[in-house]
Order: C-alpha cells, then sequence, then structure tokens
C-alpha cells in the first residue's frame, strides 16, 4: 500500500493524458512507447504519482465508450507498471475501467465525478484497497461550465464533499484511503476558482487530505491571456498558493518546473513544521 506523508510534504502528481482531445494539448494518443517515454521523464523531472487519463473532461468533452477507454490506457499501465515504482493513478469515472487499471498496476483512482456516475466504482475500489481521489464537480463535463451558480460556494462544495466521504466509507473504503478536491474548473467560474484557492485552508476540517489541479486551466488563461502551454507562470503562482492554503498534492502538466515551486514553497509554508 502506498505510504503517502500527508502533511509533512507536497506530492506531485503528474499528468498523462492518453486522448486525441487533451484540453492542454499535451495527448498522446495511440503511442504506448511515447506515453511510458513521457511517463518516465515526468518522474525524472520530480513525479510523485502518474495520472494516467483516457477521457477528456474538459468543457463540453464528449463521453468516451468504456471499451475505447480501456484501449487507450490499460496498455500504457500494464507496461508502465512494469518500469517503474511510483503510484499510477487511473483517472476514470467507470469502474470496469477501474477494474481493469488496479488489476494492472494502477492503486489508485481518480474520480472527477465523485463516486457518483458508476454505482460500481465504490466496490471496486473497496475491493483493491486502492486510494480514490473524490472531486466536486456542477453537472458533467458537457454542461458544467454553463452558467455555474451557488448560494455559498465553499459550504456547498464542503457539504457535497463530506456526503461523497460518507458514502464512500460506508459502502466500504477505508477513510484514511480517501482523498478530496474542489474541483478547480468543473462547475466554476472565475471568481470560483479564485475563491476556492483563497479559501483552501476551510476544506481542512473535512479531515482529510486535498488534491487541488489548477495547471493550465482557463481561468489562467482569463486572467493572463495565454494559452494553455503558455500557463507556466500562472499555474505555479497558483501551486504555490495552493501549497500555502493547505494542499497535500498538486496535479500538474509541467512536472520540473512545478518541482521547484513545491520545493520552495514547502520550505515556506511547512517551515514551522520542522
Amino acid at each position: 500500500m502506498i505510504d503517502f506523508k500527508f502533511g509533512s510534504r507536497t506530492y506531485i502528481m503528474g499528468v498523462l493524458n492518453v486522448t486525441p482531445d487533451s484540453f492542454s494539448g499535451d495527448g498522446i494518443y495511440q503511442d504506448i512507447d511515447r506515453a511510458v517515454e513521457i511517463a518516465e521523464r515526468l518522474i525524472q523531472d520530480g513525479a510523485d504519482i502518474i495520472d494516467i487519463g483516457g477521457e477528456s473532461t474538459k468543457p463540453g468533452a464528449e463521453p468516451v465508450k468504456t471499451e475505447e477507454e480501456i484501449k487507450r490506457v490499460i496498455p500504457v499501465i500494464k507496461k508502465l507498471s512494469k518500469r517503474i515504482s511510483i503510484p499510477i493513478s487511473i483517472d476514470t469515472t467507470k469502474s470496469e475501467v477501474a477494474k481493469q487499471a488496479l488489476n494492472n498496476g494502477a492503486s489508485i483512482v481518480n474520480d472527477i465525478t465523485g463516486l457518483e456516475s458508476d454505482l460500481g466504482m465504490i466496490g471496486i475500489i473497496r475491493e483493491f484497497n486502492a486510494k480514490v481521489v473524490v472531486m466536486h464537480i456542477k453537472g458533467t463535463p458537457q454542461t458544467m461550465q454553463k452558467s455555474p451558480d451557488y448560494g455559498n460556494l465553499i459550504e456547498e462544495i464542503k457539504d457535497k464533499l463530506k456526503n461523497i466521504i460518507e458514502k464512500a466509507v460506508k459502502g466500504g473504503i477505508k477513510k484514511e484511503n480517501i482523498i478530496i478536491d474542489p474541483g478547480i474548473g468543473f462547475g466554476k467560474t472565475l471568481g470560483h476558482n479564485l475563491e476556492i484557492l483563497n479559501r483552501l485552508s476551510e476544506f481542512k476540517e473535512l479531515k482529510q487530505p486535498i488534491l487541488v489541479g489548477p495547471s493550465r486551466k482557463s481561468f489562467i488563461g482569463k486572467l493572463t491571456g495565454a494559452e494553455p502551454c503558455d500557463r507556466i507562470f500562472g499555474t505555479a503562482a497558483s501551486v504555490a498558493l495552493a501549497i500555502k492554503n493547505g494542499a497535500d498534492i498538486v496535479r500538474v502538466h509541467d512536472v520540473k518546473e512545478m518541482k521547484q515551486v513545491v520545493a520552495v514553497s514547502d520550505a515556506i509554508s511547512r517551515s514551522g513544521d520542522k
């Protein structure tokens, strides 16, 4: 089982998209060797976890059939798991994809729907004693950015995540295996994203490790005018402030650059813990 020491440092989750339609332009499609090569480079650059996804979740993205998603991710996981020692995460909302990934070397499930799109997901995670990232999303990738509205943003997200945690534990998932993600960019406006990052420490009330994924997101583009591949500095600022406000894991595309951001941010924000 993975032995994360949350609180001692921030962990870096490197993104590996094996899709033809990644929002950030970094997707690798139907090239297993290239995907493995990129994953190994991410590890050399400082990734602690590799998160592999076979279905784009950008706003408006069309769903991918289970068979196609399996075809995209499982060969990569099979080959990669034989070559690396760090944890592999499968970014999926489908229990069959999760099952096959966990059977072939993955040990974390990253579910953007918070275990709500597939009733079989909880049982699969319980069966493999896997860790799970449960994210808050309002709507679906097809609808989430159509005028998202909240009465009390932070309280609503916290309440939803609390309910997801309770449901997962009731379904047999160990509480210590649950990681929460407030869902930057998933059913959130620019203002919502900024408020989440600014008030991230309030999610500590849920007493679970916190993952934040601001990397190359559109809110950075709205603030800077930069295209996805040119949002490194905007991502760096978001990562630094997320760490200061309590993030335990940051999910990023540009691992080499964010490794420096994490090292400096940890030295500053965790200095009192040493």
